[in-house]
């Protein structure tokens, strides 16, 4: 399977940009058809889609909530998917996870462990 470790998070003020970055580690990545996303969840909240990017094509998704706002991107040989985000608010506090699937596949298969992001006031 795909490990994926996420890196970036932290405390910022409202306004303020982060930049999220996942690391990917499996032989698998570079040989199938891909999609890349972001997903976060708040303190209980369901998980939500946040992003996502065609490993292939570079075609790209956005949650409402986010589009404007945040960008994703990838880097196919260094294989990292990166999640910039700009103008925070408080309601974008939560663990951010990033998770990768198979084209064929309708679910995401293999999941980081979410770095947390906090937006205060």
């Amino acid at each position: 399977q795909v490990q994926l470790t996420e890196s970036g998070g932290g405390m910022v003020q409202a306004g303020d940009s982060l930049t999220l970055s996942c690391n990917a580690s499996s032989r698998a990545f570079g040989d199938t058809t891909m999609s890349l996303a972001w997903f976060r969840q708040a303190p209980g909240q369901d998980r939500e889609f946040v992003a996502s990017i065609s490993k292939n094509t570079g075609a790209t998704s956005y949650a409402d909530s986010v589009t404007g706002r945040f960008t994703i991107s990838k880097d196919n040989t260094k294989k990292t998917v990166s999640l910039r985000m700009y103008s925070l608010r408080p309601e974008d506090t939560a663990v951010y996870y990033c998770a990768t699937k198979r084209f064929c596949r309708s679910a995401y298969e293999s999941w980081g462990r979410g770095t947390q992001v906090t937006v205060t006031s």
